[in-house]
């Protein structure tokens, strides 16, 4: 069967550097081009240095629309103005990792109109679709703790706390993502403020066929590189039992989604494609924890899940990934 040829575009970075890792082991899957402006002409190997014998690649600033797939693993707001650059053949599908087409109301670009690439909601639109924006990180776990409520009409307002690693940060130098204040330390930020709150908002309406309740989200900063916990609290009056079946019969057909009667940590999902969920009851107070690892279902597996869909391959192929247990 002839391979998928794949272009990644900013593929200096964290997310860039995800997606290049999962598709050279792909089967199914060659690498066109690997492009980064700022690192043009140097091997790619010499920035992604455990790559060193897998890939005899270059770095370039051209970017060829030849291929089938482009991933565009850039700063937000930096692809929509490439895409109004580009000039487009109609069999390239465009994966697009930044939140620059996430929401209906800002989802198109000529001719294009993206689908919002979360499968376990959107699994059926998505293989036919031309254009994708992948979901972000933390509206990825927050999404999957709750889509099941949202769609049995039993959400409340929730109340959400998130810790996430360093690597969600992205590669730009900053106070808060050296080492030595990231050390021994943590920190709430964009309290109630953060961007993807409004992608999770539309997707639970999307569920619901009306309005979601709000979701109040407090994130935080912690201390270590890769995943996301997430814990969301809400009231309920169903019986526990109740409602992990209803969990375990949405995501029945889903691969990469997990119910857990255990406590969850993060080295059981981080270095994989897998979100495992937990949930808890005292009274009637439901608290769901969700666990990501950030760069991959909350970024780069994600998108390789996507591109899977899009070219009607198993679901899970590229992504048998093991966790970094110990």
């Amino acid at each position: 069967m002839k391979k998928i040829k794949a272009g990644i575009i900013g593929g200096a970075g964290y997310t860039g550097g995800e997606v290049l890792r999962l598709l050279l082991l792909h089967p199914s899957v060659e690498i066109g081009f690997v492009h980064s402006r700022s690192n043009a002409g140097k091997a790619v190997s010499q920035l992604h240095q455990d790559l060193t014998g897998l890939i005899n690649l270059n770095f370039t600033e051209s970017i060829d629309t030849a291929v089938d797939v482009l991933f565009l693993c850039l700063g937000h707001g930096e692809s929509r103005q490439l895409l109004e650059e580009l000039s487009l053949p109609d069999h390239l599908r465009i994966i697009d990792l930044t939140n620059d087409f996430r929401l209906k109301n800002n989802n198109q670009i000529g001719n294009l109109t993206f689908i919002y690439g979360l499968p376990e909601l959107n699994r059926e639109q998505i293989k036919n679709a031309t254009a994708i924006a992948n979901p972000g990180c933390f509206a990825t776990a927050i999404q999957l703790s709750l889509l099941p409520l949202a769609k049995a009409g039993l959400l409340t307002d929730i109340y959400t706390t998130g810790i996430t690693g360093s690597t969600g940060a992205g590669q730009i130098i900053a106070a808060t993502s050296h080492f030595s204040w990231r050390a021994n330390n943590i920190q709430a930020y964009k309290t109630l403020t953060h961007q993807h709150l409004d992608e999770v908002n539309e997707s639970l309406g999307q569920s619901m066929n009306k309005k979601a309740p709000a979701v109040h989200f407090i994130p935080w900063r912690g201390d270590f590189t890769r995943g996301i916990f997430c814990s969301s609290t809400l009231t309920i009056s169903n019986q526990l039992d109740e409602i992990v079946s209803l969990f375990k019969e949405y995501y029945h057909s889903h691969p990469f989604v997990h119910i857990s009667t255990e406590s969850i940590f993060l080295k059981q999902v981080v270095g994989t494609n897998r979100a495992l969920l937990q949930l808890e009851k005292q009274g009637n107070k439901l608290v769901v924890h969700s666990i990501i690892d950030n760069l991959l279902k909350g970024a780069a597996g994600q998108a390789i899940q996507n591109m899977n869909l899009l070219f009607g391959l198993e679901e899970e192929s590229g992504l048998q990934l093991k966790a970094n247990y110990f």
